[in-house]
């Protein structure tokens, strides 16, 4: 088992549909942190996980009101890896689910100021506690230096209200320095 630290960032957008009406947010940048783990089966197949801590979130304009939502999570991705190429450098496509839970974040809404995000399921919360999607993604492993590139696909309604859904999509790259 290969274990070591990642860091990277997100270009995230939280997708909101709303009484038929969709609505095309920005991407703003986040990062990401954390511990990866590697668990090889042989030399073409591994499974990798790990946890660690993701900003995502979106930034919108909706009438002539700027919105700047950034939740933070901890997430926990187990993708499964197929490798190939030579020994000095390898190639990883890999896919899998991941689970995330939220752990703060903040709103900015123009004219109104910043404020903390709440988590729960009423109403009167900003978004759900828990979110649940599927990453895909390519990485490119140098002896112990793996850079990638993934596409994180939110299939969870984290929206708290019964008339909106709200999905977490986020596109982001990474560097995983490991032993």
């Amino acid at each position: 088992m290969k274990s070591g630290l990642r860091f990277g960032l997100n270009f995230t957008t939280v997708t909101i549909e709303s009484e038929g009406i969709s609505s095309k947010p920005n991407m703003p940048m986040g990062i990401h942190f954390g511990l990866n783990f590697e668990i090889p089966f042989n030399k073409n197949f591994s499974i990798f996980s790990g946890f660690m801590l993701s900003s995502k979130g979106a930034d919108y304009k909706i009438d002539t009101v700027d919105f700047s939502l950034t939740p933070a999570y901890i997430e926990i991705p187990v993708n499964t890896a197929f490798n190939f190429g030579f020994k000095a450098a390898r190639i990883s496509l890999f896919a899998g689910p991941y689970l995330a839970c939220a752990i703060g974040g903040y709103e900015i809404v123009s004219g109104n100021g910043f404020k903390y995000l709440t988590f729960g399921a009423g109403r009167n919360n900003d978004l759900k506690y828990f979110d649940f999607g599927f990453n895909f993604g390519v990485g490119v492993n140098i002896k112990s230096l793996v850079v990638s590139a993934q596409y994180g696909l939110g299939l969870t309604d984290i929206s708290p209200a019964k008339d909106m859904i709200m999905r977490n999509k986020v596109i982001g790259i990474s560097i995983i320095f490991s032993k």
